[in-house]
């Protein structure tokens, strides 16, 4: 009975239990997630009251859908709902919608996992797992609220019936994922499109008649749910769409140059099989047509000036499929001399592989210095005099490296967001500690602060790479509070 769990769910264990310790490990969040993070925290916490929502306070520079949030919300809800009649801190709940997210977004890669075990094998779907499983970015961000992850899941959906041969339904889904998560999904479903069209694979007409239908009922969706939500009509990828494409506004978060993807997004996700993908293109015909859309959405990608990684994601599937078919081949003639040398070569590039995953994890793990500030001030920042609000402000490069809704306390903590209070100011404020970025401030003592990865750096001893870290985070009292100064604190110096 255990064996025919294990071969029916093992793989899928694997993936889960790899991407569950990520999120305990690092349960924290950063701005990109926000919107999403802080919609479920208020679904699940507001309900019904929409005046109470983080987003009318805070609406961020584009508007983003709330269907991807409701859905995390519904599954989670019954574990959230316990963690609030027993009371316990809203960590918890932060926890268990991440969880749920990345159980969704795997269920897809385990729907996609089965079509390649059925069109290439199970040796393939197993080096599949493998290169999934030593990779650090996708099991790390498939947990995290993001349009891209949320796209990203929709998209494995359509790898996985285009596989299948029904090329009707993944046009759809590539519609739905469109108009509903992330609009730049046009850059995939166009070279797909093309493509299924000039092998004959699909009719023009019929085609046309299927994604018209989808993309009106889709933009319905969202235009009806997210019109509600934020109290205006909107079609929120629309709007991002503007902003990104015909505004270009985007570049002004920084721009790469037009070969970054190919030359340090790729090889950072793909690692050993980032040359294996193309090795995959010669050696199996069949590959060609599949990884050509995927490349060809990343080549497209590469016109837009600001580049991220989590821009790409949904590629990578593809792209270790492909690598997964070169390693499967290599394996199998490893008895022959030229290809057991490959065989070594590819078996000492995973141990590579591995230990790069464990060096980028340790430097995320630091990545979030002021949801870890937050922690411990929580942890050590009582008073005796309980009747007394302490109230604490967060100021914006802390709300936006690892603080949320979910990291907040009850009663007595408060927690004050506002923007534009400059230093002088604060001596002027009655809060009762300030996490901020600066060291200094008047009217304030600075208690501690918190480490963030700055650079890994080499050396000449054992471990070969050690990471750097920085003060980036301090946590400041009132000075004006005598309990608050009399408790013994870490400092700063």
């Amino acid at each position: 009975m255990a064996s025919k769990f294990l071969q029916l769910y093992g793989y899928d264990l694997l993936l889960v239990s790899i991407a569950a310790f990520y999120v305990l490990m690092v349960p924290y969040t950063k701005v990109e997630e926000s919107f999403n993070i802080q919609a479920m925290h208020d679904i699940l916490y507001h309900r019904h009251h929409l005046d109470n929502y983080d987003h009318l306070e805070f609406p961020g520079v584009v508007p983003r859908t709330f269907i991807g949030a409701f859905l995390v919300s519904i599954f989670s809800s019954p574990i959230v709902l316990a963690v609030q009649l027993l009371h316990l801190p809203k960590i918890y709940s932060l926890i268990i919608v991440r969880l749920a997210l990345g159980c969704i977004i795997l269920s897809t890669l385990r729907f996609l996992r089965i079509q390649v075990r059925n069109k290439f094998g199970h040796q393939v779907e197993a080096f599949f797992v493998i290169f999934t499983a030593i990779q650090f970015h996708l099991l790390f961000y498939c947990s995290r609220a993001l349009p891209n992850i949320l796209a990203m899941g929709v998209v494995n959906l359509a790898y996985g019936h285009w596989l299948k041969g029904n090329f009707y339904t993944a046009l759809n889904y590539l519609v739905f994922a469109t108009t509903i998560f992330r609009c730049d999904i046009v850059l995939l479903l166009c070279p797909l499109g093309l493509e299924l069209l000039l092998t004959k694979s699909i009719s023009f007409w019929r085609a046309f008649k299927c994604c018209t239908v989808t993309t009106l009922l889709c933009i319905g969706l969202t235009v009806l749910v997210d019109s509600i939500m934020w109290k205006r009509f909107l079609w929120p990828e629309f709007e991002v769409f503007w902003f990104n494409s015909v505004l270009n506004r985007s570049s002004e978060w920084g721009t790469h140059s037009i070969h970054w993807y190919f030359t340090s997004a790729l090889p950072r996700s793909l690692l050993t099989a980032y040359p294996l993908f193309m090795l995959g293109v010669l050696l199996d015909r069949r590959l060609l047509p599949l990884v050509l859309p995927a490349l060809s959405f990343v080549v497209l990608y590469s016109k837009l000036p600001h580049k991220e990684l989590r821009f790409i994601i949904s590629s990578v599937p593809i792209f270790n499929l492909s690598a997964a078919v070169a390693a499967s081949r290599i394996y199998n003639n490893r008895k022959k001399s030229f290809w057991k040398f490959l065989n070594l070569v590819i078996l000492g590039l995973l141990l590579i592989s591995l230990g790069c995953t464990i060096i980028t994890f340790m430097a995320s793990y630091e990545n979030y210095p002021s949801g870890r500030a937050l922690k411990e001030l929580h942890q050590i920042g009582h008073l005796a005099n309980k009747s007394n609000e302490l109230w604490v402000h967060i100021d914006p490069f802390s709300a936006m490296n690892g603080i949320s809704l979910f990291c907040e306390n009850e009663w007595p903590w408060r927690y004050s967001k506002e923007e534009e209070i400059t230093l002088e100011e604060f001596g002027q404020r009655n809060f009762t500690y300030l996490i901020n970025e600066h060291r200094t401030i008047d009217g304030y003592k600075c208690l501690f602060y918190v480490n963030d990865f700055s650079r890994l750096r080499r050396q000449s001893g054992f471990p070969p790479i050690i990471l750097d870290k920085e003060p980036k985070v301090y946590i400041h009292g009132n000075i004006k509070n005598e309990e608050l100064m009399l408790k013994p604190w870490p400092g700063c110096s």
